[in-house]
């Protein structure tokens, strides 16, 4: 009789668990027209942009399951497309955006697979233009797309302050096609170190604002894209930024420093400073002035500035402006995936529509 009623017991506890399981399908789709002026083979161009409007668009699937004891198992798939023309993103892949699974309690998730890193993280607050059309990632590509194949990565919160890294075996199995790919898989017998990957990130954060810093290593391998073609080449950011809320004001700034140690050596500085302000809750404007600094060789000064006017939860209209200004020897476009003459300055402009599900 007592085993019976254990049983019955058991189903009951089960029963219970799975019936707090859920699965979610959600996305963005964002997209709108562009338009540059001092493109590459001269003249401007007008059209729709393939990488990013005012965020890539995406798509995914997201599931999680009670285990008890304040345990969560998790997975996360997700999917990076082009509206103008339905091709998938990241090297083609599914699932380029992220591919992971773990385990979430009160002291930290961890997470296993392809996954987004810290470099990603420490920008969340203080960037306040993010992956859009005129962004920082007219500099650094990889900045908007840092995620890490073959990865373990942990992430916790405590009290305000957050903690958290990754270290990849092979850090990008995609390329060279998509932004930031770079063919470098890694997991090579007898070569330890080709592809691999670690990074770090310290933040805190209150009700006013918050601090963030973050360190990325990643190491080349054979048959890798250039300039990380050997297990002894190194690509190396560390990244310190802040941010501050009044009313319905945030400002958010900071400095990125990039060092490369490969064939030749390239060192590169980003200070980029924003500000987004809330009109009205439906309306709201966003501005953003860089500086980049590629040591002995060129600079760049992007400003960018951008309305937001939210028709719904799930709708926002928007318009983004930006002007790149280039030194001679300089050639970075104003817009995302965009093309410049070198040495020429360059206005950028789009109008687009988003839609959240």
């Amino acid at each position: 009789m007592k085993k019976a009623i254990a049983a019955v017991l058991l189903a009951g506890t089960s029963a219970l668990a799975w019936g707090q399981s859920s699965v979610a399908l959600y996305g963005i789709v964002d997209t709108g027209i562009e338009y540059y002026n001092n493109a590459a083979k001269g003249g401007s161009f007008v059209g729709m942009p393939s990488l990013t409007g005012e965020v890539p668009s995406r798509f995914g699937l997201r599931g999680q399951e009670d285990l008890g004891g304040g345990y969560k198992a998790f997975f996360v798939l997700e999917s990076g497309f082009a509206p103008n023309s339905g091709a998938l993103n990241y090297g083609g892949r599914l699932f380029g955006r992220q591919a992971n699974l773990g385990v979430t309690s009160d002291y930290g998730t961890l997470t296993l697979g392809r996954q987004m890193n810290m470099s990603m993280y420490v920008l969340f607050n203080a960037d306040v233009i993010g992956p859009s059309i005129h962004s920082m990632a007219s500099f650094d590509s990889y900045l908007p797309n840092a995620r890490s194949d073959n990865a373990v990565g942990y992430l916790g919160k405590f009290h305000g302050v957050t903690v958290g890294g990754t270290y990849s075996f092979g850090r990008d199995a995609a390329g060279p096609a998509g932004p930031s790919a770079t063919n470098c898989a890694g997991q090579i017998p007898g070569d330890a170190v080709a592809c691999r990957q670690y990074t770090m990130m310290l933040a805190y954060d209150n009700a006013w604002g918050g601090a963030a810093a973050s360190y990325d290593v990643m190491y080349g391998g054979p048959g890798a894209s250039a300039p990380l073609v050997s297990s002894a080449d190194t690509d190396k950011r560390a990244i310190v930024d802040a941010y501050v809320k009044f009313g319905a004001t945030k400002v958010g700034g900071g400095w990125i420093r990039r060092n490369t140690a490969a064939a030749e050596h390239a060192q590169s500085d980003i200070f980029f400073l924003g500000a987004e302000y809330y009109v009205t809750p439906m309306f709201a404007l966003d501005a953003q002035a860089l500086r980049y600094i590629l040591r002995d060789h060129s600079n760049s000064t992007l400003l960018v500035g951008r309305a937001n006017y939210f028709i719904s939860k799930r709708t926002t209209l928007y318009a983004s402006l930006g002007y790149m200004m280039n030194s001679a020897l300089a050639a970075n476009a104003v817009a995302a995936a965009g093309t410049v003459t070198p040495g020429a300055n360059q206005f950028g402009a789009m109008m687009g529509i988003q839609q959240r599900f």
